[in-house]
């Protein structure tokens, strides 16, 4: 039997009501296998992916940014967390989202901070149904290069959206609830549910098919990978070792989210009745919430199911309580701290949370081997907030965060320092170039971003 001989990039695992992409495969090289043997495996071999992680409220600036310029900076409290992962990452200083300020329009910072921070444009203020603002990177990136993935795009969350509503000083809900929008009237809604997430990855394209195959599972108690066993062996018959122990860990890694996704959506009791509550797939535990998302988004790029994704750990505005983490105030409350440094204090808790998090995802992502080196290396992850200070609303001099290096096309390990009122859409012009959707220009941005190259 041919092993490893060559089979389609978009090749998929088929059975009732499931449709499993496949990672990154040697066999789905041009290349021959002598030449992967040598190590001759080039990186243009591996596509290249963009995902945008959102945190509400600002940041402690003071414990966020570092004071050295370039490699030899130290850590801020804030990001600590990620310390181990600095030839990963950019941290960029002195971007701006200049649609987020009110130009006239008096409060309504938190809504126009995250529906301005991937589009670039102000939004109109309203809270009836003529919304306006434009439309954000994420979806020019899916319009552009979403052919190529069953999933144009991949919109996540962990608070409800609304559409409708007002939800800040006169702002639509719309406005604070929704990052990703498909035109300038029309939010792409996420989803926060990490079942309905997963069954998304994984369903085929018919409707029908997808309830047949839900339906089966849950009347045998199967996993959505028995689905697929006959296709799997057969694939595997067709590979050589290499290329089967990647497919066998992929499948595993499916495996072991399904359950942890099942897992989540177990009933839950009440401590003073224990009375089951109804399941519906959402977590109580919101890092553990968190992290079946950012899970997702990664199957998701390994298996390229999809290039391009959204998360946003809260709504803009949010007044989640932290207790779990000793901060049993609201986060939007403390964000407003006057300068009290035992709100500064837990506000900085919350922002290392989120950090936490976020290392979480970056050793997820490394950890995925692909090609030449591992899924980090050809993606580009945006990690940032619309406010730079809570207390102040201000909205440049953003706290921004730019992992991966896109293929080789960015040089990470370094914080790079830009004058003020440089547009973040500048970075977003710069990300375009590198997933082939170039565009001449996205909201009011003013050309690319330069340093990152190094």
């Amino acid at each position: 039997m041919n092993k490893n001989a060559r089979i389609n990039r978009r090749t998929v695992l088929r059975g009732l009501g499931a449709s499993i992409a496949l990672p990154w495969l040697e066999a789905m090289s041009p290349f021959s296998n002598a030449a992967i043997a040598r190590g001759a495996l080039a990186d243009s071999t591996s596509p290249r992916r963009m995902a945008f992680l959102y945190v509400p409220n600002g940041a402690n600036m003071a414990d966020w940014t570092p004071k050295a310029e370039g490699t030899d900076f130290e850590f801020p409290l804030i990001l600590e967390p990620i310390r181990q992962y600095k030839d990963d990452f950019l941290v960029l200083t002195g971007l701006t989202q200049d649609g987020a300020f009110d130009h006239g329009d008096g409060g309504g910072d938190h809504a126009r901070a995250l529906s301005a921070f991937l589009t670039g444009m102000h939004p109109r203020k309203t809270d009836g149904a003529n919304i306006k603002i434009g439309v954000s990177v994420d979806q020019v990136a899916a319009e552009k290069i979403g052919r190529k993935t069953r999933l144009s795009s991949l919109e996540l969350g962990c608070d409800r959206g609304a559409q409708s509503g007002n939800c800040d000083s006169g702002y639509s809900c719309a406005y604070s609830s929704n990052i990703s929008w498909r035109t300038e009237s029309t939010p792409t809604g996420k989803e926060i549910n990490p079942r309905l997430a997963f069954e998304r990855l994984f369903a085929t394209d018919n409707p029908q098919e997808s309830q047949a195959g839900r339906v089966k599972r849950a009347q045998y108690r199967r996993s959505i990978l028995d689905l697929v066993a006959e296709d799997a062996q057969s694939l595997k018959n067709r590979l050589g070792a290499t290329d089967r122990r990647k497919l066998d860990e992929y499948l595993s890694a499916v495996r072991e989210l399904e359950v942890r996704v099942a897992r989540a959506s177990q009933p839950q009791t009440t401590g003073k009745t224990h009375a089951p509550k109804p399941p519906n797939g959402i977590p109580e535990d919101y890092k553990q919430h968190i992290r079946l998302m950012l899970d997702l988004i990664a199957l998701a790029f390994q298996g390229d199911v999809t290039r391009v994704s959204t998360m946003v750990f809260a709504n803009e505005g949010s007044n989640k309580s932290y207790s779990f983490i000793g901060v049993p105030e609201g986060h939007h409350d403390l964000s407003h701290h006057g300068g009290d440094a035992e709100k500064q204090k837990k506000i900085r808790a919350i922002n290392i949370f989120h950090m936490e998090q976020f290392a979480y995802f970056l050793d997820k992502m490394r950890s995925i081997r692909e090609g030449d080196g591992n899924l980090l290396d050809h993606s580009m992850i945006v990690y940032g907030s619309g406010i730079s200070d809570g207390n102040r609303h201000n909205h440049n001099d953003l706290p921004i965060i730019l992992a991966g290096k896109a293929g080789g096309t960015i040089k990470p390990g370094r914080h790079l320092r830009y004058p003020d009122m440089t547009p973040l859409n500048n970075l977003y012009i710069s990300m375009l170039d590198r997933v082939d959707a170039s565009v001449e220009s996205l909201g009011d941005s003013k050309g690319r971003l330069t340093k990152l190259e190094g």
